[in-house]
């Protein structure tokens, strides 16, 4: 796996997108995939920098290892903030009334929706959520 560390704040999320853009392009990714994985990116990134409680001085690795037969990339953002997974919350009311009266907190669902696989562990004081993207 390749990685990358960047700090836990908004001027990390460029960093992890040029990264994984730069990956991806030598396998002649789907611009609907690669468009997925951006937005996938941003939600997770935007998650970490709200809820994790990082200093500025503590930073987020992104792994990232592109698997073939079938063709599929996994990223994994790792960060030591406060313990949290979350997968744990049940999904959202998006019914139209619902979603008129909303405002925010789609975005790990979103995440789950657009991916093929999406997991959580918390090990060595780190949390790790894995999604993974079948790009064939």
């Amino acid at each position: 796996m390749r990685s990358v560390v960047v700090p836990a704040t908004g001027a990390g999320l460029e960093s992890v997108t040029e990264f994984i853009d730069g990956e991806l392009a030598r396998y002649d990714c789907p611009a609907k995939a690669l468009y997925q994985i951006e937005v996938a990116i941003e939600e997770i990134m935007v998650n970490i920098e709200s809820y994790a409680q990082l200093s500025d001085d503590d930073g987020v690795e992104v792994r990232v290892e592109v698997l073939d037969d079938p063709l599929r990339v996994i990223l994994q953002f790792l960060d030591r903030g406060v313990p949290f997974d979350p997968l744990a919350s049940a999904d959202p009311d998006i019914s139209p009334e619902a979603l008129a009266e909303r405002e925010g907190g789609l975005g790990i669902f979103m995440v789950k929706q657009m991916m093929d696989g999406v997991s959580y562990a918390y090990e060595d004081g780190k949390n790790t959520l894995t999604i993974l993207k079948n790009l064939g």
